[in-house]
């Protein structure tokens, strides 16, 4: 660094291109690293040689400027780099050869195609989502190499020490190999028996860009929009099955909100709190047509359908006053005879607590409590609190919302908790919004 503290030219411009490789990585990664997967036939190879076209983007963009389509530059070395390899390993047989021909023929800007890669991520799910796989082996996968989630981040959405999803995602991909898995998708006849896992992590990786389970940014957009992305993908290949155009609307009707759950500065904005003029029209009358499509397939609504009608509440509601909590109770009661989960006790809890008072509410959150369910979790202590104050009991809603501020690894999460500590009085009534 120089005497004026912002550095020499070649160590800002190196800066420069270290955040231009990160944003494409934030946005590309899924599909770089499905292209990579599909080309090599190998997990553990396909994320090596993603990072090592990471190590020589930041080696090279300083000296040659950044490529006109960044995402074809790091596949295409990628791909590099396995011919290479091949090589090395004296594995150059005829495939290895056609390869490499046909890759130095074509002009490297051409190399990735935004369809194929499309194409690329779909097949990527499908293939997580082996049936070979158990339910949490396929869930961990997926948001490992599609979601790109550190695992440490998966063992917060599952409530389980970061070992066991390690494990899970090593086992994952040591059974793939053993079975021999096609890296492809699958046939239409075999979807369904794949329909679940695949909902299943489309849901969580939705989710872990709706709140991030840690870093400094409440929600995580890129991530969310993918989602979303797929899901309406999916419900294409699959137009009879309702839990997909389901999982379509609930995505839609909670993404509408996105633009006013956070404010200038980026931290959030709870529900209470939100200026319903800022969401997204379109997107709740796309979610409410999609929602009108499941209950069309005529099966009854599913674990999805019965969410997606309890954002279709909040979507509806002129304001947050004029939102039928009875009904969100009845649809949260319902979610949890077909679904039951502490999460979802939790939510219906927080519904509770604004139809009928927070005391009905606290006795559902203690129940939880005593379950252990939900040990470790910055959730139940964070409703928890809310609860007693609302209920005037300030010390013991400090304890709470400190513990749920010391659990939580989301900077800007942390930040409302700490927020709601320092304004806790003798006179307290905070709300317990869902967020």
């Amino acid at each position: 660094m120089n005497g004026d503290g912002v550095g020499t030219a070649p160590e800002r411009e190196a800066a420069s291109a270290r955040r231009r490789v990160e944003a494409v990585w934030r946005i590309e990664a899924a599909r770089i690293v499905a292209t990579l997967i599909r080309y090599t036939g190998d997990f553990d190879l396909a994320e090596d040689l993603a990072q090592e076209a990471l190590s020589a983007a930041l080696e090279q963009w300083p000296v040659d400027g950044t490529p006109s389509n960044p995402g074809a530059w790091l596949v295409t070395v990628g791909k590099r780099r396995a011919v290479d390899g091949w090589r090395r390993a004296a594995a150059l047989d005829k495939r290895c050869a056609a390869i490499a021909r046909r890759l130095n023929e074509q002009a490297e800007e051409n190399a990735y195609d935004p369809d194929a890669i499309e194409d690329d991520v779909l097949r990527l799910v499908f293939i997580a989502c082996h049936p070979s796989l158990s339910r949490d082996a396929r869930v961990a996968l997926t948001l490992r190499v599609v979601g790109g989630l550190a695992t440490d981040e998966i063992a917060r959405a599952f409530f389980v020490p970061t070992p066991t999803i390690q494990q899970r995602i090593v086992r994952a991909k040591k059974t793939l190999a053993a079975v021999n898995a096609p890296f492809e998708v699958p046939p239409r006849e075999e979807y369904a028996g794949r329909l679940d896992g695949v909902l299943s992590v489309l849901y969580l990786i939705f989710n872990e860009g709706h709140v991030a389970s840690s870093g400094g940014e409440w929600m995580r957009e890129d991530l969310a929009r993918e989602a979303m992305r797929l899901a309406r993908v999916l419900a294409g290949l699959i137009p009879a099955e309702s839990e997909a155009h389901a999982l379509v609307a609930l995505m839609e009707l909670t993404a509408a909100r996105f633009p006013a759950r956070t404010d200038a500065n980026r931290d959030p904005v709870l529900l209470d709190a939100q200026d319903r003029t800022r969401w997204d029209a379109s997107l709740i009358s796309r979610g409410r047509a999609a929602l009108q499509r499941a209950d069309a397939v005529g099966r009854g609504r599913g674990a999805y359908g019965l969410q997606a009608a309890i954002a279709e509440c909040h979507a509806v509601a002129a304001t947050f006053d004029d939102t039928d909590w009875e009904r969100i109770v009845v649809l949260h009661e319902a979610l949890g005879c077909i679904a039951p989960s502490p999460a979802v006790e939790l939510n219906r809890a927080a519904a509770v607590a604004m139809a009928a008072g927070p005391a009905s509410a606290l006795r559902i959150v203690d129940e939880i409590d005593r379950s252990g369910a939900l040990y470790g979790s910055h959730l139940l202590p964070s409703v928890r609190g809310d609860l007693l104050a609302r209920l005037g009991r300030v010390d013991e809603a400090r304890e709470c919302l400190t513990d749920a501020a010391r659990l939580t690894a989301n900077e800007r999460e942390r930040g409302v908790l700490l927020a709601k500590i320092a304004a806790l009085s003798p006179r307290t009534s905070a709300t317990a919004a869902p967020r």
